[in-house]
């Protein structure tokens, strides 16, 4: 790739933005009789005149107004590209496996207030895949859920569930009392029936479980219980932005999956960007 020197195109781009060689020299910090040196030695490098000189300045040539163009457009790109790398470069990271249904009802509202804290920290979520651990998934931290965990387990939320709807079901179809009317009704299911035979059972409520929709994952649940399509038993904890503001309503105060909950899984040796991660999300559980 055959270039004109690089220090010329640079003093030359600037005067023809301005069409002026004080104004260039003023901007690039160097001397007007500098920046004349530079244009007349890209001149004779191409073999054409970019100015015309005159007593009171200089005027872009009809050669040097596209020139011109051409040299603020390239170097242009370059400085853009180069703020990105440089921006890019300078961020840390940290790193999270997290499930959907966590980082949806739960982080996501909570993660601005991180950003705005720590706007040099870049936030990764990746999916745990099944992982057990952070080093399983690849992350400097994991969420996951269950029964406690072996290793470094701090439990961060409460994985009860109990029987939720939106206040529009419970208004076309209500009034709900006791575990057993919930037989008349739309019950959801969150990958199997076996939760509600089992919460039913546990109140008293015996019978066969209506075969309501069936969903493959929490979030799919919740955005049917939200839209009034049913009753499905969704942990409590996750759900409590919804409960605050009344878009979702809990039933009964009677919970299943009390031995469960969500735990925050630190890997071995935790940077300080994951470090700064793992104790505000600690810290946003005990506010």
């Amino acid at each position: 790739m055959k270039l004109p020197p690089l220090p010329t195109l640079r003093a030359f781009e600037a005067a023809a933005r301005r069409e002026s060689f004080l104004q260039a020299a003023t901007e690039l910090g160097m001397t007007a009789a500098a920046v004349s040196q530079h244009v007349k030695a890209l001149e004779d490098w191409l073999g054409l005149a970019l100015f015309e000189r005159r007593p009171r300045g200089v005027r872009l040539t009809t050669d040097g107004r596209e020139f011109g163009a051409a040299c603020s457009e390239g170097l242009g790109h370059i400085a853009r590209a180069a703020e990105r790398l440089t921006t890019h470069k300078s961020l840390d990271r940290a790193s999270l496996a997290c499930m959907p249904s966590v980082v949806t009802h739960w982080l996501a509202p909570r993660l601005p207030r991180f950003r705005a804290a720590h706007p040099q920290i870049q936030v990764s979520i990746v999916y745990p895949l099944g992982a057990q651990t952070p080093e399983e998934a690849g992350a400097d931290l994991l969420i996951c859920h269950g029964t406690r965990p072996p290793g470094r387990a701090e439990r961060i939320l409460d994985a009860a569930t109990r029987p939720t709807c939106a206040p529009a079901y419970l208004e076309r179809h209500g009034p709900i009392t006791t575990p057993a009317d919930l037989f008349d009704h739309d019950l959801l299911h969150d990958a199997t029936e076996a939760a509600w035979q089992s919460w039913l059972t546990a109140l008293g409520a015996r019978g066969p479980t209506p075969s309501g929709s069936l969903y493959a994952d929490f979030n799919l649940l919740v955005s049917s219980v939200l839209s009034g399509l049913g009753i499905g038993l969704c942990p409590t904890a996750l759900i409590s932005d919804h409960l605050a503001v009344g878009t979702l309503t809990v039933l009964f105060d009677e919970a299943a999956d009390e031995d469960k909950a969500y735990w925050l899984l630190s890997g071995a040796e935790l940077s300080e960007p994951a470090t700064i991660l793992r104790d505000w999300l600690l810290a946003e559980v005990a506010d």
